[in-house]
């Protein structure tokens, strides 16, 4: 055997060697990173698919989605309109539990909508939520099954003011800022 023969026979193993640590350790990194920045949404995303690696391409594009959207912070003004509303609908709870679920599945789609987020369809919305809202999904999947009992009669008192708080989570981490519900803290009636 030559000595060029020689170096090849020890050069390719290590280049081939080198590249497979460089590919695992990208995935690692890869995966790190998903798992940070989608939380419980990342665990959720590989049970419900068919495995970790289908799971993390749709996370990615998630990712990738979500940089086309035209996410934007609401003006001040606006944020203490939407304070004010979120306001009044937890104060209508004592009265009209029902109708302040309503509406606050109401507002928290329409502040959805005004920040730049599409609002075409539930599961689509939790897609691009996840990317930076991904803490409180569980909470708004609560509260939006909620609503949607409540609309067929079937929810209950206490299962209402749940919603409340969950749709409270998700509004607040929305509105951002230094908003009316989000300074105060809430109505004590929705708590």
């Amino acid at each position: 055997m030559s000595t060029t023969e020689t170096l090849i026979a020890i050069i390719v193993p290590i280049v081939v060697i080198l590249a497979l640590i460089t590919l695992a350790v990208f995935f690692v990194v890869r995966r790190r990173r998903l798992r940070e920045r989608f939380g419980p949404e990342y665990d959720r995303a590989v049970r419900s698919g068919d495995g970790r690696l289908s799971a993390e391409r749709e996370l990615h594009s998630r990712e990738k989605r979500h940089r086309d959207l035209d996410i934007r912070e609401l003006p001040p003004g606006a944020r203490e309109r939407y304070a004010e509303d979120w306001d009044k609908a937890q104060q209508e709870f004592v009265d009209h539990p029902d109708r302040s679920v309503t509406d606050a599945d109401r507002l928290v789609t329409q502040l959805m909508r005004d920040r730049g987020y599409p609002t075409e369809g539930f599961e689509q919305r939790l897609k691009d939520l996840s990317v930076e809202h991904a803490n409180t999904l569980e909470q708004y999947r609560a509260a939006h099954d909620i609503s949607r009992r409540n609309e067929n009669g079937e929810a209950t008192t206490e299962e209402l003011r749940g919603a409340m708080v969950h749709y409270r989570a998700l509004f607040q981490e929305l509105l951002g800022g230094t908003g009316g519900a989000h300074r105060r803290g809430g109505s004590p009636h929705a708590a």
